[in-house]
């Protein structure tokens, strides 16, 4: 787990959200925060992750991917 560097940032989004929003399932989302790909503020059993972690993920996810031809 990975806190934000901007604390300042307090848009946090559940991992049912933070999934819908990625399009993945949870476990995908939880599996990301394991990994440290994805930071997580943890409040008790769950996480939270910042929204704008996420759409960094989602972007870097974007410029990543090979086009199908």
């Amino acid at each position: 787990m990975v806190e934000p560097q901007d604390p300042g940032d307090t848009d946090y989004l559940r991992v049912a959200e933070a999934a819908a929003a990625m399009d993945v399932p949870r476990m995908t989302v939880y599996d990301l925060v394991q990994e440290g790909k994805l930071p997580a503020v943890s409040f008790g059993k769950s996480y939270r992750i910042p929204a704008r972690a996420v759409r960094e993920y989602l972007s870097a996810d974007r410029h990543a991917a090979v086009p199908l031809n």
